[in-house]
């Protein structure tokens, strides 16, 4: 068929298959070859002209769409019953598409009029394109609370696990969902003081024994303190923003920026695009892109979101939920850079030489429109030649610059050298029950450093732009490391073999050589936590200390104001240095940006806290069920009242009591880390391979208590701990001249102290 089809024709193939929709697979479809392709081109181009078709590199897509999460208005259900909603953002011509409601199981009834946050999906259907699915509704956010069930003949009574909570919630017979007596519940209030002068509430979510899996996370946000419910005002003002329009902003949506995020990922608050530089003066140097969400153009400061953010410090991440820092219509929608929506966005263009140096950078308040939303894995499989539908026609234009880029920046950072730890980092995997499923070891995959590495330098690119503009900021400090940490870094390097240096200013490159030289060896764990042991924690403040870690003089957070108050300061700043706008740093602001910095820091701990706590605990409930099982681990900590053991299997740490190595006394050793067997001489220290069985796993409090089977594969002497035989072979001793010597060293220092 070479006869050209016409424009309904070729709308309709293209709404019917949305995957297939550049010039060769509509050509194809309609079987146009030669010089008719000539023709198809030209009704193309008319389509696009009369705003049918929007171009994006080598496809077309219908204009006329929803980002995947908006604000709605529910309709009269229609003859049918079925119940449709209005989408209230809508940025294409003629009438928006239709969308239909669709309730899940157990979720509340809605009237007409009523305005929801929902999810969309698009579907092919006769009268509908989307399908919403409710995420909360707007205008009503009632106070809830997480406590135990008691039942009564009148209803029940839930007892606040929160520890400043003093006074119970009656609820009525019809309002318990059943619930029985002592499960965790998820509650609302439901109505105004009883006749006990308590205040009455409905179970909206039964979450079982308060000891499993899925009420873990739900305890560490109770037991920490991390504010989880958005007070009225504060939501009442989320749903009165409105999408930002183009105004003084600079134009960006043709700059063809991508988002690149985990699969799972609700929130994308980060676009990236590398260009190679035409500039004949910077031969195979490149254009960086970095844009981020505009938040601060919606949380101004001094308001009710404002406050609540700062109060909130920053998101808190757990393996079921998120307690983020701004509420969804916030996070997950107006400041979420959805593929093909306008957003409001702050952006850098930098200049990059092919040696990875940033020679020029320039800051701009823009409107951008993603071109894509990819995951890591979808892209880092394009680069590495498994490219699919979505990724095929981004391939040679956006994400092989980026790689190529990210190779010239990798020899920036070489020559830098900062930190260079290698700890893999677990993910807690969990079922549809809320239990976890399996543990694994997050892959690093190119596509995460290079985000990572343009993330650093637009980080460094804002904090030297704060300090050319003389503008008060929040930079993000590490500091080197203490004297004393750095002392036992070398204890523990030089037990294990290695040598790192003393007499000169430390520096992140002779870490890296310690890190180096123990890589391939048994040690090489054991060396890099210790080194991550050895730093200072990194915080905020307004005064610039540089950043140890990363071998930065000047740094600061600017890519993640959705979850962080820091990015949003250094947003403000810009903001007030630029003349951007009334919603600038103000001086109530940098009046107080000191008392900001540590509030900031502390809540940044009180989430890593919470986080740790709740992965402790998921791993003990995981572990519950195979207490008596042996396990291969690596000894991670030396104390006076036992050993800690991280599992290969999962890198929990378990505990084993100083009690159940044996019935000797163990001296235990601060300066060199170690427990020394006073009859065996048995010694213990830092990174030994050990065998140990589970003996106790307690989901409650994350806590695992070990057994000591075998120490650098020896069993220990009968009587000297669980599993012993002493037919064996003999406990792994060091040489007693070591042992003295080490010893005596210890003691000269305690005297030096003491004088």
């Amino acid at each position: 068929m070479n006869q050209i089809p016409d424009k309904a024709q070729i709308l309709q193939w293209i709404t019917d298959n949305p995957t297939l929709t550049n010039k060769r697979d509509i050509a194809k479809a309609f079987g146009i070859k030669g010089a008719a392709r000539i023709e198809l081109k030209r009704v193309l181009k008319e389509l696009e002209a009369e705003g049918h078709l929007q171009k994006r590199r080598k496809t077309y897509r219908d204009s006329d769409g929803l980002p995947p999460v908006t604000v709605l208005q529910i309709l009269p259900p229609d003859e049918d019953g079925d119940q449709f909603a209005l989408p209230m953002e809508w940025h294409g011509d003629g009438e928006p598409p239709r969308v239909l409601y669709v309730a899940e199981k157990g979720a509340m009834a809605l009237k007409t009029g009523d305005r929801i946050l929902g999810r969309l999906k698009a579907v092919k259907a006769e009268d509908h394109a989307y399908e919403a699915r409710l995420i909360r509704r707007i205008g009503t956010n009632p106070h809830r609370i997480l406590g135990i069930f008691r039942k009564s003949a009148e209803g029940g009574r839930i007892v606040p696990i929160d520890k400043g909570a003093d006074k119970e919630w009656t609820v009525a017979p019809g309002a318990t969902i059943n619930a029985k007596d002592g499960e965790l519940v998820e509650a609302e209030q439901s109505g105004p003081k009883g006749r006990m002068g308590l205040p009455r509430a409905r179970v909206i979510n039964r979450l079982g024994d308060p000891t499993a899996p899925r009420a873990v996370s739900l305890i560490a946000i109770h037991q920490h303190g991390i504010p989880d419910d958005f007070p009225d005002t504060v939501m009442a003002e989320a749903d009165r923003a409105r999408p930002a329009g183009l105004g003084k902003r600079e134009d960006l949506r043709d700059i063809p920026l991508i988002t690149i995020d985990p699969a799972d990922a609700r929130d994308k608050d980060d676009a990236v695009l590398a260009i190679p530089d035409d500039d004949p003066e910077n031969p195979g140097g490149f254009i960086l892109w970095v844009a981020i969400a505009d938040v601060a153009h919606y949380v101004r400061p001094g308001s009710a979101l404002d406050r609540e953010a700062r109060k909130r410090g920053n998101s808190t991440y757990f393996p079921d939920r998120v307690v983020p820092m701004l509420p969804d219509r916030l996070s997950g929608d107006l400041c979420s850079l959805h593929e093909d929506v306008p957003r409001a966005c702050m952006a850098v263009r930098m200049k990059i030489n092919a040696d990875g140096e940033k020679i020029a950078h320039r800051f701009t308040r823009g409107l951008m429109q993603s071109a894509a939303s990819l995951a890591y894995e979808e892209v880092q499989a394009a680069i590495d030649g498994n490219v699919t539908e979505r990724t095929e026609p981004l391939l040679e234009g956006v994400i092989r610059p980026l790689y190529d880029a990210y190779a010239a920046l990798k020899k920036a950072r070489e020559v830098r050298q900062p930190l260079d730890l290698d700890l893999p980092e677990r993910r807690i995997i969990l079922n549809e029950d809320g239990k976890v499923d399996s543990i694994a070891f997050k892959d690093r995959l190119d596509a995460h450093k290079l985000i990572e590495e343009f993330m650093v330098l637009a980080n460094v690119a804002a904090a030297e732009e704060l300090n050319r503009l003389r503008r008060p900021l929040l930079f993000r400090v590490h500091e080197e490391p203490a004297l004393d940490k750095l002392d036992a870094l070398r204890e523990v390097a030089g037990a294990s073999g290695f040598t790192l240096a003393k007499g000169q200013v430390l520096q992140t490159r002779h870490l890296n050589g310690l890190l180096n030289a123990a890589a391939e060896s048994e040690f090489a764990e054991l060396i890099n936590m210790s080194t991550l042991r050895s730093m200072t924690q990194a915080y905020y403040s307004p005064d610039n200390y540089g950043h140890f870690g990363l071998a930065l003089r000047n740094y600061a957070h600017f890519t993640s104001p959705i979850r962080r108050y820091a990015d949003l300061i250094v947003h403000r700043a810009l903001i007030l240095g630029h003349g951007w706008g009334d919603d600038g740093l103000s001086p109530d602001e940098i009046e107080i940006l000191s008392e900001t910095a540590k509030h900031i820091s502390d809540t940044e701990r009180r989430s890593m806290a919470a986080e740790r706590d709740t992965t402790d605990r998921y791993l003990a409930a995981y572990l519950s069920e195979r207490v008596g099982n042996e396990f291969g681990g690596r000894i991670s900590g030396v104390t006076r009242f036992g050993v800690f053991v991280r599992l290969d299997e999962t890198g929990a740490d378990g505990l084993i009591p100083i009690r159940e190595l044996g019935n000797e006394f163990f001296h235990h050793d601060p300066e060199t880390q170690t427990l020394t067997g006073s009859q065996s001489g048995v010694e213990i220290e830092l990174g030994q391979r050990v065998l140990v069985r589970l003996a106790e796993a307690v989901p409650v409090t994350g806590g695992l208590s070990l057994d000591l089977l075998e120490l650098e594969g020896a069993k220990l002497p009968s009587g000297r701990g669980r599993g012993g035989n002493r037919r064996g072979k003999g406990p792994v001793r060091r040489k007693e001249n070591k042992a003295k010597a080490k010893t005596a060293k210890a003691k000269r220092k305690v005297v030096r102290k003491r004088r």
